[in-house]
């Protein structure tokens, strides 16, 4: 065999008898976040709401003989200190988290957007005026706000949801406005404008449109707000109250007992949160890279 020939031979493929296994990390790499915080979230609604069909415990059981029961077969997430199921709680309470959170959410989008859009096109006046309104509501801290009100309202799932919702909407107006400023200057907008156009026409039909996908990425941004914001109100007492349970509750009554050793008591419900948070914010970022990718193509 000549030097040239042994040249020409293609070199032996590093990988031996398996070579796409050089590509699984490429592969993996190019799995999107928007896909796998959708999955992340899909699989905590599944354990919230299918799990109790799977798992048909009830929550606010007592086992008198298991109490702070370190998590084993029976009960797999542990007991608490009057000995209820810890991994019941935990599905009952992602029912009253991601509902509430979801609710306010929505609530937040829509007042928001009716704020943002009335602002941006209006007449100067009316935005100026609305703009100075909604600069001291920015300028008061979200937490004093949610606890001041959820003071003085009965607290239960829908007073949560319209308070985290109310708490929430001025961060969206602003996005509402700003892109309502900057919609209506397109020539599209003009022309319809031109041809007799009513304001409500115009914003449903082009403004609205043009805005929604930023404002389904802040949408998920916001769901995870939600979650914390309830998580938070209700590690403070001001949640859903007992014996009903709550991600943050179940945090709030397991944070002392954690101390002596249970440690199931806030790991779980705080890991719920956490990925929960964390679903909600690659769902976003995915979102947000994929449409600014399609804006600069």
């Amino acid at each position: 065999m000549t030097d040239d020939t042994a040249r020409a031979r293609p070199a032996a493929h590093p990988g031996g008898l398996f070579p796409r296994r050089r590509h699984w990390p490429a592969t993996l790499g190019k799995l999107r976040a928007d896909v796998g915080g959708g999955v992340l979230f899909l699989v905590l609604v599944l354990f919230s709401w299918i799990g109790p069909l799977l798992y048909p415990h009830d929550p606010l059981a007592i086992h008198a003989h298991h109490i702070l029961a370190a998590p084993d077969a029976r009960f797999p997430l542990g007991t608490d200190a009057l000995g209820r199921n810890v991994l019941a709680r935990l599905m009952r309470g992602g029912q009253a988290t991601l509902a509430i959170s979801l609710w306010a959410s929505a609530i937040g989008l829509l007042a928001g957007l009716l704020y943002g859009m009335t602002a941006g096109l209006g007449p100067a006046w009316l935005d100026r005026v609305l703009m100075r309104l909604l600069d001291t509501l920015l300028a008061i801290p979200t937490l004093v706000l949610m606890i001041f009100f959820a003071a003085i309202v009965p607290l239960n799932e829908t007073s949560l949801a319209l308070l985290l919702g109310l708490v929430a909407w001025p961060g969206i107006a602003r996005l509402a406005r700003n892109e309502t400023l900057a919609a209506r200057e397109r020539d599209y907008v003009r022309a319809a404008r031109q041809f007799g156009a009513g304001r409500l026409y115009i914003a449903r039909v082009h403004i609205l449109r043009a805005m929604l996908p930023l404002v389904i990425v802040n949408a998920t941004f916001l769901i995870a707000d939600m979650v914390l914001g309830l998580s938070g109100l209700s590690f403070l007492g001001l949640g859903i109250q007992p014996p009903h349970a709550s991600w943050g509750g179940l945090l709030n009554s397991g944070a002392g007992l954690a101390v002596i050793g249970s440690w199931w008591l806030i790991v779980f419900p705080g890991l719920a949160i956490f990925l929960a948070i964390l679903a909600m914010n690659m769902l976003g970022q995915g979102l947000l890279a994929r449409l600014e990718g399609e804006q600069r193509g």
